[in-house]
């Protein structure tokens, strides 16, 4: 991650993912349709008291514009392109996150340190990140220097030079922060897991890509991954604070405009990104605590069954030997542990988007009514190959589970209460526990959103995924919506007699056998 002033919000494992059934309106547009004109609307279900609306418009390039513009004397202003390490080969693998670093370091018009003291001199924060499925320029100002913020991003993106002694420059600078990561045993580990989990796929590459990629790659590299993916119906212009709506469009289309539609070489789509129940263990005996992470296949952003799984999720929660609450923690599993089988857990629901093939569905298709046929017979037949319903490949997926840090002789314990509370959610949940959990997760839903930045990453976040911001009325309606029978159904579906994924570092010597930790999955009934 590149940054001044502070770092950016990235997009951490243990976030809260936000998905819901949605109508697709399909407007990635990495199929090259034609530009649209300018249209805008406002979403007016997202007001309730004083939440303003989110207003949407398309520009005549299919670059979106998404704001809400709560009148504060500060704001943060960003470009979310749909673009990530998913979309890389094994070939570039890593050009998406070196192209991050290298805007930062001069453009035609502004040198380094130009643009350095151009920033300071604003009082602003200039930021970016990538993910797996995204990338994320954005700046954060006073709401009077919106305009002056959209130039400097317009520019770094647009007219940065790539001289090679910064690309040389930069080159050590990313193999240094490989170093750093290596040293961070939870990146580790879900790079593991991701790496077994999604074999052989675009999914199981890291974002920082293997060090031979990173010696290699060129200006050329860098210039071809921008034409290839920077295109207008796979942006969006997110705004959050005090940014009038109207302004910011004309902004886009003042500075962004140019930027068209068409790819000059082959059209770039989501490959099918298999789930393969499977392990990997990295044993090290040398170090203090065993890193581990067990998970299933989840779902996509856009499944029904993600709300339920959060709900689920928010059930498990999180634990550490720092927390006072143990016997008498919330959680079922937090209670079990806390005598001493772990240092520390967390349960994670990652979410990745649907891809389509060339033909591409209808912008009216339904996502709910795509999904329920491939996953139902995927489920049902234990098969991972891709199915295909209306021109969408099967790529629903995700990755729903435990990370959790343990002695070598806590391991097996730990293994065991984590599956039999797993079991516990596809069988047993009551009630009073999942409307508990529902209020506790409404709860950090909305102190998530504290701030201009965390709001304008959830507007520019929702427009990618979904094509349109959910409001907080609506999600919490949905939350509600679920009750214990709907978890036990979801849960059961997903979770009883699966194939889970395992990744684990450290001394793990104690670890269960695979076969072992997959018969815990189901019961055997007389």
């Amino acid at each position: 991650m590149a940054s001044w002033g502070i770092r950016g919000l990235a997009q951490s494992w243990g976030q809260l993912q936000q998905a819901q059934k949605l109508i697709v309106p399909s407007s990635r547009g990495i199929l090259g349709a034609r530009p649209r004109p300018q249209s805008t609307h406002a979403q007016t279900d997202a007001v309730s008291g004083n939440v303003p609306p989110t207003q949407i418009s398309v520009m005549d390039n299919g670059m979106r514009v998404a704001t809400e513009d709560s009148g504060s004397p500060t704001a943060t202003v960003g470009l979310w392109i749909d673009t990530g390490s998913r979309y890389e080969t094994a070939a570039n693998n890593g050009v998406a996150h070196f192209l991050e670093h290298m805007v930062f370091k001069g453009t035609a018009k502004r040198t380094q340190n130009a643009l350095e003291l151009e920033i300071e001199n604003m009082g602003a924060h200039l930021n970016a990140y990538t993910s797996r499925e995204q990338t994320v320029f954005y700046a954060k100002c006073l709401s009077g220097d919106v305009g002056h913020a959209v130039e400097i991003l317009s520019d770094i993106l647009q007219n940065s030079k790539f001289d090679e002694q910064a690309i040389e420059r930069e080159r050590g600078v990313i193999l240094r922060e490989m170093q750093e990561v290596e040293m961070n045993l939870q990146e580790v580990v879900f790079d593991y897991l991701h790496s077994v989990a999604f074999q052989g796929t675009p999914l199981g590459r890291t974002i920082l890509g293997p060090t031979k990629n990173i010696k290699s790659i060129n200006r050329d590299d860098l210039r071809s991954y921008i034409d290839t993916h920077y295109k207008g119906p796979r942006m969006v212009v997110a705004g959050a604070g005090g940014v009038a709506h109207q302004d910011l469009c004309q902004l886009t289309q003042q500075h962004f405009g140019q930027i068209g539609t068409q790819y000059q070489a082959e059209i770039p789509l989501d490959l099918h990104c298999r789930y393969t129940g499977s392990e990997v263990l990295a044993r090290d005996d040398a170090m203090p605590l065993a890193h581990v992470a067990l998970a299933v296949e989840g779902v996509g952003w856009t499944n029904p069954d993600n709300i339920p799984l959060m709900v689920a999720n928010t059930m498990l929660g999180n634990w550490d030997r720092s927390m006072i609450a143990g016997p008498s923690n919330a959680s079922n599993l937090a209670k079990n542990v806390s005598a001493g089988s772990c240092n520390s857990y967390q349960a994670f629901n990652t979410c990745y988007k649907v891809g389509m093939d060339a033909s591409g569905p209808d912008q009216s298709t339904p996502l709910a009514w795509v999904h329920s046929g491939p996953r139902a017979i995927l489920k049902s037949s234990h098969c991972r190959h891709h199915s295909r319903t209306c021109f969408l490949f099967e790529q629903d997926t995700g990755l729903w589970g435990v990370y959790f840090v343990a002695g070598n002789m806590q391991l097996d314990d730990m293994v065991h209460f984590i599956t039999e509370e797993w079991m516990r959610l596809c069988t047993t949940v009551s009630d009073f526990e999942v409307d508990r959990a529902k209020n506790l997760l409404k709860t950090n839903m909305m102190l998530q959103l504290d701030g201009t930045t965390p709001v304008c990453e959830d507007i520019g976040r929702q427009m990618l995924c979904y094509g349109r911001r959910m409001s907080a009325q609506e999600l919490e309606k949905r939350i509600d919506a679920v009750d214990a029978a709907l978890v036990r159904d979801v849960c059961y579906r997903y979770i009883y007699d699966q194939c889970p994924v395992v990744a684990a570092v450290g001394p793990i010597e104690n670890l269960p056998d695979y076969n072992v930790i997959r018969s815990k999955l189901f019961w055997n009934r007389l």
